[in-house]
């Protein structure tokens, strides 16, 4: 709301009912007294209640709260300035990340933060804040300034790792954001617009937030907390001082950020430090979220559990006998109330792990073993994923992400063709996105090879370059798509 005068206000003309009703609202308010039979206003004040001092120190303790959390906890945050060549400018255009052009020709500077989470100098950041990065420098709350490597990035999720040649730093505690609660109290920590160590406040507003499309796998947690550009890779924690997210984006000037959950993070960050890369388990299925009415045709009473809607050939899933229309209700003992559920327990176990699938098929509980492999895309270093979310990806590089086109989808997109590949997004600035592609395209070739899968564009694509023959509507047509 702009606070400025409106143009056709003139603040000297005040209606009779303006005036009373202000004068209402000044005597309710304790201030003065009037009498509208012409006696001389009274002084006198309304004393504070019991209830108003009870009010004043409880909001004390919580301020007391907030400034015991920022004392204890911002020795741990970091600022990040980074320059990056012009020519490679795709982390500056996320407006989640404070960049900006310096002046020199091929030159752009950004900041964003970061958390230490070690004491040797380990900090965890998002991928964006350091992507295409030619020099680092990572700024304590002491002063120290560092040049930093990169240990190792994670762009299916946009984090990174950065190290710096320091010892003995205050580390962060990162908690587990599996017990953060919605209505929890959340502060922000980090650079926004280049102020460091700026502080806001707010609620975990919501958990298991995905569909968001920017990342190719997306399981955030939601707050109010106040997030700008440069608070990228900052850290979110609770009223215990304990790490439960990094902030990663937000949502134009909604006022709606997300941070990735400290557990996912955790996970990220020990694999890039012990390997370099990371390494995600994999199913091999496709899934839905359960309609009443698709619970109802399939014999269950509840919409809890994730339909498998697609299960991939020779997958960990399809040799374990899992079929499409089965509805998966645990992963061993974590219960499956929605997708996003089965995506998490997944990403949480080692590739080559065992599963036990509870799965209703017929309105019947079942049990199957499952054992998992490596998801397709996670072969490279730096971790490029694949997400399990609902669609299988093709290599993070190219910008696909693509789902089995289903009966039930084919119907709805009026699609009558034999493709059974649908692209259901890509990622912009990508180089899907420059040739040409776009969400509700059907790969129907890939190399000049029948595609029945996504699997089958993830192996054409494995050299980062491929030949895709598309159906868009009535009309077909190739495009290359590669990473060069």
């Amino acid at each position: 709301m702009n606070s400025s005068t409106p143009p056709n206000s003139n603040p000297s003309r005040w209606s009779w009912t303006t005036a009373s009703a202000l004068a209402g609202w000044i005597a309710a308010a304790g201030l003065v007294t009037y009498s509208y039979a012409g006696a001389a206003p009274s002084t006198s004040t309304i004393p504070a209640t019991p209830v108003a001092a009870a009010a004043v120190n409880q909001a004390t303790q919580l301020s007391d709260a907030f400034a015991s959390v920022a004392e204890h906890v911002s020795p741990s945050v970091v600022t990040i300035r980074v320059e990056a060549k012009q020519e490679m400018p795709q982390m500056f255009r996320n407006p989640f990340f404070g960049g900006r052009g310096n002046g020199q020709e091929g030159i752009t500077k950004g900041s964003g933060s970061g958390v230490i989470f070690r004491s040797d100098g380990a900090i965890l950041t998002n991928n964006h804040v350091v992507e295409h990065a030619t020099r680092i420098n990572v700024i304590l709350k002491d002063g120290r300034n560092f040049k930093a490597k990169v240990v190792g990035t994670d762009p299916a999720v946009d984090l990174a790792v950065l190290k710096i040649d320091a010892k003995d730093l205050p580390a962060a505690v990162i908690a587990d954001s599996g017990k953060a609660r919605v209505g929890d109290w959340v502060l922000a920590i980090g650079a926004p617009f280049g102020l460091d160590y700026t502080l806001t406040a707010g609620v975990l507003s919501g958990k298991g937030r995905g569909g968001i499309g920017a990342n190719e796998i997306e399981d955030y947690l939601q707050t109010d907390a106040s997030i700008n550009p440069g608070n990228s890779g900052g850290p979110l924690v609770d009223l215990q001082g304990q790490v439960v997210g990094i902030n990663t984006m937000i949502i134009g000037g909604s006022g709606i950020g997300f941070a990735i959950p400290s557990n996912l993070a955790r996970n990220v960050a020990e694999q890039l430090l012990s390997n370099g890369k990371v390494r995600r388990a994999w199913l091999g299925v496709s899934f839905q979220e359960l309609t009443p009415e698709l619970a109802k045709g399939l014999g269950k009473n509840d919409t809890h559990g994730a339909l498998v809607a697609d299960v991939m050939k020779d997958g960990p899933a399809a040799k374990g006998g899992v079929r499409s229309g089965d509805i998966i209700e645990k992963v061993d003992a974590d219960p499956v109330s929605e997708g996003k559920d089965l995506l998490r327990a997944v990403l949480m176990r080692p590739v080559g792990s065992e599963v036990n699938l509870t799965i209703r098929r017929d309105g019947k509980l079942q049990n199957l073993k499952v054992k998992t492999s490596e998801r397709p895309g996670d072969l490279r270093a730096g971790g490029h994923g694949s997400g399990e979310g609902g669609s299988e990806s093709a290599p993070g590089e190219l910008g696909l992400q693509l789902q089995a086109l289903t009966p039930g989808i084919a119907q709805q997109l009026e699609y009558s063709g034999s493709g059974k590949v649908l692209i259901a997004n890509i990622r912009p600035g990508s180089p899907a996105d420059s040739a040409g592609l776009q969400r509700g395209d059907v790969i129907v070739e890939a190399d000049k090879k029948p595609v029945t899968t996504a699997n089958d564009v993830v192996a054409a694509a494995s050299d980062g370059k491929v030949l895709l023959r598309v159906e868009r509507g009535n009309n077909n047509f190739f495009t290359v798509v590669s990473k060069e």
